[in-house]
């Protein structure tokens, strides 16, 4: 299934409107991001998940530091088929959980990497931009993101002996994911590929496995985004597949606002007729709540869905 595209370099506010209305997800053209600097990160990415484990421990993430590799993670309390890299600014602020970035010891992964989290920012603050004008909003949403808590993930997946099927249901228990199902709790998730399909999209109750694009640049709505929009707009309900052959790679980078950053629905979206279905979240200590089921079974995760006015 290919998804609708927007050109960064001629957007068309409509367009990205009908997009984020039907979809919540786009593929994206005309962005700043070269072959190369791509290129490039997949090869990084790559050669550091082809690492023994041992390795790849010196720089493992704890829950006393977010930063780091990872291999355990959960989704819907259950372990994940993949191995992760994330790689987020420093951050000491507590309750909330502190942030030191590690890196692997490879000569120029730091500087590919901070480059492309430039630029995948810059991408994102962009879109946030063109959103606030679709949604008639004269909130300057970009701001929200100075400062932010934004990172990049390098994701592995790698081959599974028991890889659930393309068409099972949401809850099926049967054969392993890639992550499972889920929506992105941030504003809006940038996703590069390596051109091999995994990624599957929720929509008209089925699952729809996408089509990565040239140059494999994807982009999805999250709940601050649907929260933003009052519902107008969709954080799309996306899980990932695993391959019983192939391993694959993808590297999102998750915009998200600064830890003190109070979300609701905006008034240009809202009326008599549509009052806001959300109260106020609080940023901070929504992502401490989500961040906690990557580690344990904690229950049922965080939703906006419990922030809805009654």
């Amino acid at each position: 299934m290919k998804l609708p595209i927007i050109n960064l370099q001629k957007p068309d506010v409509k367009a990205l409107d009908l997009a984020c209305r039907s979809w919540g997800a786009f593929a994206l053209t005309g962005h700043n991001l070269t072959t190369q600097r791509h290129a490039n990160a997949l090869l990084f990415a790559r050669e550091f998940f082809a690492q023994n484990k041992s390795k790849k421990n010196e720089i493992r993430r704890t829950p006393d530091n977010m930063w780091g590799f990872y291999d355990a993670e959960l989704t819907k309390n259950k372990q994940d088929w993949k191995e992760i890299l994330d790689i987020g600014p420093p951050t000491d602020a507590r309750p909330r959980q502190r942030g030191i970035p590690q890196w692997p010891d490879t000569r120029h992964f730091k500087s590919t990497m901070t480059l492309l989290s430039q630029d995948m920012h810059q991408m994102a603050l962009q879109l946030v931009g063109l959103m606030a004008q679709a949604l008639g909003t004269r909130a300057d949403l970009p701001a929200a993101f100075d400062p932010h808590s934004s990172f990049l993930r390098l994701n592995h997946y790698p081959p599974c002996p028991n890889p659930a099927s393309a068409h099972a249901p949401t809850n099926s228990t049967k054969g392993e994911l890639g992550i499972s199902h889920h929506t992105d709790a941030g504003a809006i998730t940038i996703l590069l590929t390596d051109q091999q399909p995994g990624l599957q999209i929720f929509r008209d109750s089925r699952w729809h496995t996408i089509t990565p694009p040239d140059q494999g640049v994807l982009v999805n709505l999250g709940d601050i985004a649907q929260v933003w929009s009052n519902d107008r707009y969709c954080a799309p309900l996306h899980r990932v597949l695993a391959h019983q052959e192939v391993s694959r790679l993808s590297i999102p980078y998750f915009l998200n606002p600064s830890y003190d950053y109070d979300y609701a629905p905006l008034g240009s979206v809202c009326s008599p007729t549509e009052p806001p279905r959300y109260h106020s979240i609080n940023w901070g200590e929504f992502r401490r709540q989500r961040s906690l089921g990557d580690y344990a079974d904690c229950g049922e995760e965080v939703q906006i869905a419990h922030y809805i006015r009654r």
